[in-house]
């Protein structure tokens, strides 16, 4: 049994596409696993193309994000109408071209994503590659590099690896087993210390503050907890409070809420055993605002305006403990044929 599977047709069908005399354009959502695969897309094209660059069409502000692009010194230009008049051809890793509306007026010549496909948005492009059981696209692309023969560097290395272990949460979410063995494959090459200083970056000082409010501001809500922090300045910070929380023993869920210009935004973190959160969170805030998730993650957002008012802390308070509601919606498992997260009176 081959290491990976045989992909030797889709690099045959690939490098039939490049030429020397063209310039290539890769764009992302800038995230770990979509910079590592752009990394090794750009390794694949190195020497077979007149010039390939990564362009995002997001702000970088996680600190563990912001780290990856500095400790691996990865390149990158913002997406803009001026950039890709300076290219010829266009790709998109980790996701597809109905995610983003900047991504959506380019023409791509090739497709490489483990996202589901959406029936209303077919993919059209000359080379596309979807695997929506893999866990991480970064995995795709090692295998790759594996069946080209290319070993990569250790910073790239570096990348598919840290790729791999964010979009898979250390393998606790939804993930497929080549994408354990890409991680052993890729830990040959890569460079665990620098590995472990981008995992370790996980917050900017400023936001130990929310931390302070988050501890001594807790409520208890059933079996989980709820914590308002006020007013931040990156919603980020939330995501990190949250994730801390669930490493305090018996902590079951948790739901930390903060302000952020002018949306209240609420992140759920969960053990997964119990409750759906990705269902709560719709049935409790969705009426007010957009809200959902899976299972063990969840967010909601909620403008302002649509408080009238109302104090943000007990309003959010009110409706995680609120047995009215809970008896008023029904949250039931969603059909095949139905959208996540559906609520029935």
């Amino acid at each position: 049994m081959s290491y990976f599977r045989n992909v030797k047709p889709q690099i045959e069908q690939l490098q039939e596409m490049f030429s020397r005399n063209e310039r290539w354009l890769i764009t992302i959502n800038a995230d770990p696993d979509a910079m590592g695969s752009a990394l090794a897309l750009k390794r694949i094209m190195s020497h077979r193309v007149a010039d390939v660059d990564i362009a995002r069409v997001n702000e970088i502000t996680r600190p563990d994000n912001l780290a990856m692009v500095r400790l691996l010194r990865i390149p990158m230009v913002k997406l803009t109408p001026q950039v890709t008049a300076q290219y010829d051809k266009f790709a998109i890793v980790d996701s597809q071209p109905h995610h983003h509306p900047l991504f959506s007026e380019l023409d791509y010549s090739i497709v490489i994503d483990h996202h589901p496909i959406n029936n209303d948005y077919p993919v059209k492009s000359d080379f596309y590659e979807i695997l929506p059981g893999y866990g991480s696209n970064s995995t795709i692309l090692t295998e790759y590099l594996y069946q080209m023969k290319i070993r990569p560097g250790k910073l790239l290395a570096t990348a598919l690896m840290y790729g791999i272990k964010t979009d898979t949460n250390d393998f606790e979410r939804n993930f497929h087993e080549v994408d354990l063995r890409a991680f052993k494959y890729l830990s040959k090459f890569a460079n665990h210390q620098l590995l472990s200083r981008i995992a370790r970056s996980e917050m900017h000082y400023d936001w130990l503050e929310y931390f302070s409010r988050a501890i001594t501001g807790m409520h208890k809500v059933g079996s989980g907890r709820y914590a308002f922090v006020g007013m931040v300045d990156n919603p980020d910070s939330l995501v990190v409070i949250a994730d801390f929380f669930m490493r305090v023993h018996e902590m079951r869920w948790v739901a930390v809420c903060g302000v952020y210009e002018d949306k209240a935004v609420i992140i759920f973190r969960g053990d997964g055993v119990n409750r759906d959160l990705g269902k709560f969170a719709y049935c409790q805030f969705n009426d007010v605002g957009s809200a959902g998730g899976h299972k063990a993650l969840a967010r909601a957002e909620i403008p302002i305006e649509e408080l009238d008012g109302k104090d943000v802390e007990m309003f959010v308070f009110k409706r995680l403990v609120s047995p009215t509601r809970n008896r008023v919606i029904k949250c039931v498992k969603p059909s095949d044929e139905e959208p996540e997260n559906v609520c029935v009176e």
